[in-house]
This record gives C-alpha cells, structure tokens and sequence, in this order.
C-alpha cells in the first residue's frame, strides 16, 4: 500500500470534506394527514379493514407516528384510535 491510497481521508491537503448529514424529521401535517386517513378507514369499517398483518403492524406504528404531534393531540388521536379497533374486535 501506498500512502497515496488514503489521501482522500482525514486531515490536510487533498482530502475529501465531510458531508453533513441533513436532518430527516416528519413532517407533523404529512403525519397528521397519515394519522387521520388510518383513523377514517377504521370509522368507515362495519368490520375489520385490513388483513390481520397489517392490524398488527397499524396497533405499532400508529402511535409511534402520533409521537411525531403535540403530546395532547397524540394522545386524542391514539385514544380514538383505541376505541375504533376495540369497536372492531382488535383490541390488543
């Protein structure tokens, strides 16, 4: 190996720049937006809505999402969330 192999790292001249990573956060009214559609699908359900996977996987993230909004509105949303899949016999 030559020194010439590892000029592009670290320090000094001829080296490349640290790219700075940018910052991923939700958006809270995309999230908001998400959260509702979820919640009127569930409303609008004489039955359960979606396949028994996906009820799993919406019982995780939906109030993972929900930590994404003010903690009073969060809170409201998975209440109501709560109540729609108790309503449809998913209670966890």
């Amino acid at each position: 190996m030559t020194g010439d192999q590892f000029s592009m790292f670290g320090d000094g001249k001829g080296r490349m720049e640290e790219q700075r990573q940018p910052d991923i956060l939700p958006d809270p009214d995309r999230v908001r937006r998400r959260l509702h559609g979820i919640l009127e699908t569930a409303r609008a359900a004489p039955d359960v809505p979606w396949p028994e996977k996906k009820q799993r996987v919406w019982r995780i993230v939906f109030p993972n999402m929900a930590k994404w909004l003010p903690d009073d509105e969060a809170d409201q949303l998975c209440f109501e969330f709560a109540q729609e899949m108790e309503r449809l016999g998913l209670a966890a």
